[in-house]
């Protein structure tokens, strides 16, 4: 391989995940919404995958490594601030 060549770059787009805008390395499944997410995408062996900077949205790869989704209920915790007590009117 010459000093001109890609190398194997070309293909790290088709095993780890990375947000066309921001460049992020972490990405999440997001869920299945339309017919074709749920019926077509994984005939095409693509998934939904949300970054978790940007929160940009789109289809991946089934072989691309992304985290899963976390729980409703363990969100709403992480979310909250321990001891932050809000008086809403």
């Amino acid at each position: 391989m010459g000093k001109d060549s890609p190398g194997p770059v070309w293909f790290q787009r088709y095993f780890e995940f990375h947000c066309e805008d921001c460049g992020s390395h972490t990405g999440f499944r997001s869920r299945r919404r339309t017919f074709s997410e749920r019926y077509i995408l994984p005939i095409l062996l693509l998934r939904p995958v949300r970054c978790a900077e940007c929160f940009r949205r789109d289809y991946w790869s089934l072989f691309v490594p992304v985290k899963e989704r976390l729980p409703e209920a363990v969100r709403k915790i992480a979310t909250s601030a321990p001891g932050a007590e809000r008086n809403v009117a």
